[in-house]
C-alpha cells in the first residue's frame, strides 16, 4: 500500500471520528452539551478521543495502520454510545464492576456502565486526565499505595462525576483494593448494591454450581430493584454473538502465531478490551474483529508482517501501559518489537452453550470466574505462570515484558518468582516499573529508558553468544 493510500485511509478515519463527535454534540444540543461538560468535565477528553488515531497509527503503514484505525473508530463510537445510553436511560442504568461482564444486563434490557471504564480509557487520550481524581481520593484519606485505577474511580465518585445509577453490581474480584472500593462507592452514591460471591477454585464443579446460583440470585435481585426483566431469547442472541466474536479472536490468534506476525499491538489488545467493555453480544464488535482479521490476512497473503522488520516477539503481561499508549508504536520502530499477546486478551473463555437458560448461566459463570485479572492475579499462582509460559511456547516468543504496575500488590508479590522461573528457562524478562493511571510516578520517558537499557542488554548478549539471554 502506497504512502498516498495510507494518508487517504488515515484522513478518512480522522474525518469520520471527528464527524461522530460533532454529530453527537449537534444531536445532544448546544445547551445540553455545555451542561454535560460542566457536570462531567471528563467529557472534554472524550471529545479529543479522535486524536487516538494519530497516537496509535504513528508511522505504521498499510493494513496494519488500517486495522488500528478500525479499532479506534470503534472505540470512539462505543464511548459516544455509552454516554448517549446513559443520558437516555437513567432509570435502567447499572454500574458494574470491571470483572463483571455486562451480557446478563443486556439480556435483561438494562443499561450497563462499567464503573472503572473512564479510569481505563481516558489516560489513553490524555495521560494526565486521572491526576485530579487520584488527588481527590488521596486527599479524602485513600492510601497513596493503593492501585491508581481504584483511586481514579473513587475520585470520580467523590467529585460526583460518575452517572447516577439505579443500582450497582459488584463482586469480590479482582483484588482487595478493587473489592473494598465499592463500600465507598455504595455509600457515596446511595443506591442498592449486589455483591457477587465468586469462588477462588473456578475449575471445581461444586464452585461452578454455586456460582450459577449466585447469578440466579443476582437476576432475581435485579428484577426486584430495577425495571429490567430477563428475556432468555434476547440473552441467547447476546451469547451467540459473543461466541462468534470469540471464534474470530481464536482465528486471529492462529494468524499471529505465524512469523512474521501479520497483526500486532493495539488491534489485538484494544479490540478485545473495547469489545468486553462496550460491545459484548453486539454485531458492531464482531464486525470490528472481522475487519481486523481481513487486514491480517491481507498481510499474510503477501508473506509480510504487521511491522516490516520483526526481530523480537513479546507478550505484555499485566494490564497495558495506558499512560504510554504509543509504547509499541515506538518499540516497533526502535527495536523491531512485535507485541503479539497480552494478559487481558489471553483468556481461556469457553463457548457458551445457548440451548437452555441453565446452560447459558453455566457458560456465563465460567466466563466471569475465569476473567483475566481473576484467573491470573486472584487465583493460584500456577494460573499466572502456567498461562504465561504456555503462550510463550505457543506464540514462539523471544522475551516477556511484565508491566509492573506498582499499585498491583498481587503481581508485585509474584515478580521474584517470575524472575527465578525466567532464569531457569533462559527467557529474557523485562519488568517495567510504572503506574497504570498516574504518569507522575513514572513518566513515559522513564518507561522508554527502562526498555532501552533492557534491549541494549539483550542485544549485547546476542552479540556475545547468539542466544539473547538476560533478565532485568
Amino acid at each position: 500500500m502506497s504512502r498516498i493510500s495510507d494518508s487517504v485511509i488515515r484522513a478518512s478515519y480522522w474525518a469520520g471520528n471527528w464527524m461522530k463527535l460533532g454529530l453527537f454534540g449537534i444531536r445532544n444540543g448546544p445547551a445540553a452539551t455545555l451542561a454535560d461538560l460542566k457536570k462531567y468535565p471528563w467529557m472534554r477528553n472524550v471529545f479529543q478521543s479522535g486524536k487516538l488515531l494519530n497516537t496509535m497509527t504513528g508511522t505504521r503503514t498499510g493494513p496494519y495502520a488500517k486495522a488500528n484505525a478500525i479499532v479506534i473508530s470503534n472505540i470512539v463510537t462505543s464511548i459516544l454510545d455509552m454516554i448517549r445510553d446513559m443520558k437516555k436511560n437513567p432509570d435502567t442504568l447499572v454500574l458494574h464492576e470491571d470483572l463483571v461482564p455486562p451480557e446478563i444486563l443486556y439480556g435483561m434490557g438494562l443499561t450497563p456502565w462499567m464503573t472503572e471504564f473512564l479510569s481505563l480509557a481516558l489516560p489513553m487520550v490524555n495521560n494526565t486526565s486521572m491526576e485530579p481524581y487520584i488527588d481527590a481520593a488521596e486527599n479524602d484519606g485513600i492510601p497513596p499505595d493503593i492501585c491508581s485505577l481504584v483511586k481514579s474511580t473513587i475520585g470520580l465518585v467523590l467529585r460526583n462525576e460518575l452517572p447516577q445509577p439505579r443500582v450497582i453490581v459488584s463482586s469480590n474480584m479482582p483484588c482487595d483494593g478493587g473489592m473494598s472500593s465499592y463500600t465507598l462507592i455504595e455509600k457515596q452514591l446511595g443506591v442498592p448494591i449486589f455483591r457477587l460471591d465468586i469462588p477462588f477454585d473456578f475449575y471445581n464443579e461444586r464452585a461452578i454450581t454455586y456460582f450459577v446460583g449466585e447469578l440466579k440470585r443476582m437476576i432475581a435481585w435485579l428484577e426486584e430493584t430495577t425495571p429490567g426483566r430477563m428475556d432468555w431469547d434476547r440473552m441467547r442472541k447476546v451469547c451467540e454473538e459473543r461466541n462468534r466474536f470469540v471464534e474470530l479472536e481464536v482465528e486471529l490468534w492462529d494468524l499471529v502465531r505465524q512469523k512474521p506476525a501479520p497483526m500486532a499491538g493495539e488491534p489485538i489488545y484494544l479490540s478485545h478490551l473495547i469489545y468486553g467493555i462496550c460491545n459484548p453480544g453486539r454485531q458492531r464488535g464482531t464486525r470490528m474483529m472481522k475487519r481486523v482479521i481481513e487486514c491480517a490476512k491481507e498481510l499474510q497473503k503477501k508473506g509480510a508482517g504487521a511491522i516490516p522488520n520483526e526481530k523480537y516477539r513479546v507478550v505484555l503481561w499485566n494490564p497495558p501501559t495506558v499512560v504510554f499508549p504509543d509504547l509499541f508504536v515506538w518499540a516497533e520502530q526502535a527495536y523491531g518489537v512485535s507485541m503479539v499477546m497480552d494478559m487481558l486478551t489471553y483468556n481461556r473463555h469457553p463457548f457458551i452453550d445457548t440451548s437452555s437458560p441453565d446452560s447459558i448461566l453455566r457458560g456465563m459463570a465460567q466466563v466471569i470466574m475465569q476473567g483475566p485479572m481473576a484467573r491470573h492475579t486472584r487465583g493460584p499462582a500456577e494460573n499466572f505462570f502456567g498461562d504465561l509460559f504456555n503462550l510463550y511456547e505457543q506464540f514462539d516468543l523471544d522475551m516477556i515484558w511484565m508491566a509492573g504496575h506498582i499499585g498491583c500488590k498481587n503481581t508485585q508479590a509474584l515478580n521474584g518468582m517470575l524472575r527465578e522461573k525466567c532464569r531457569e528457562r533462559n527467557i529474557p524478562l523485562l519488568i517495567i516499573d510504572y503506574d497504570m493511571s498516574d504518569p507522575r510516578v513514572v513518566s513515559p520517558d522513564d518507561i522508554r529508558r527502562q526498555i532501552e537499557q533492557f534491549m541494549e542488554t539483550v542485544m549485547k548478549a546476542e552479540r556475545l553468544d547468539g542466544k539473547g539471554a538476560g533478565n532485568d
